[in-house]
């Protein structure tokens, strides 16, 4: 589901917006995020490593501060809606149903969560928890940033070294 995805996704934006604008847009994705966007950049699309990163640290911080400090007013105005109550109740109760780790550690737990690239974990998601779970915003965001550069290392690794062929040395 994934892999179609980004496929149609890479598709969609390939006519008007060059590479790193797509990795860029990719890595603000919800499910994708930046673990989505490295690997697309560099196995897929051929981005070198340095114009990769930054884009994909940026479009994934983007959303960030909007999740932390807006998603709880906007959930609960939604959830006064016959129509959204569900669809509300569903979200929250998916991210909450992995907010465990988060809400017995805070900030470590949300550090961990949002930086190693798990399927259901990243930015997107966390920020979501943090903000269910009523941690603060100075907590919250730069535990979440933390978390994004773990994952950078991670997924550059990854999709640069391991699937990309690039030598570590030499």
């Amino acid at each position: 589901m994934t892999e179609t995805l980004v496929q149609s996704i890479i598709q969609a934006l390939s006519g008007n917006f060059g590479k790193e604008a797509i990795v860029f847009i990719i890595s603000m994705i919800p499910i994708l995020e930046l673990r989505g966007a490295l690997l697309v950049a560099g196995p897929i699309l051929g981005v070198p490593v340095a114009r990769a990163i930054p884009l994909c640290i940026a479009g994934n911080i983007i959303p960030v501060p909007f999740i932390l400090l807006l998603i709880t007013p906007i959930f609960n105005w939604l959830k006064k809606t016959k129509y959204f109550r569900p669809l509300v109740t569903k979200l929250e109760n998916r991210a909450m149903s992995k907010s465990d780790k988060i809400e017995k550690y805070e900030f470590w737990g949300l550090v961990l969560f949002v930086g190693i690239p798990l399927p259901g974990t990243g930015a997107w998601t966390g920020s979501l928890i943090a903000s269910l779970l009523g941690i603060r915003f100075k907590k919250a965001f730069p535990a979440v940033i933390i978390g994004i550069f773990m994952a950078t290392i991670i997924m550059w690794f990854v999709s640069y070294v391991l699937l990309g062929g690039v030598q570590l040395i030499g």
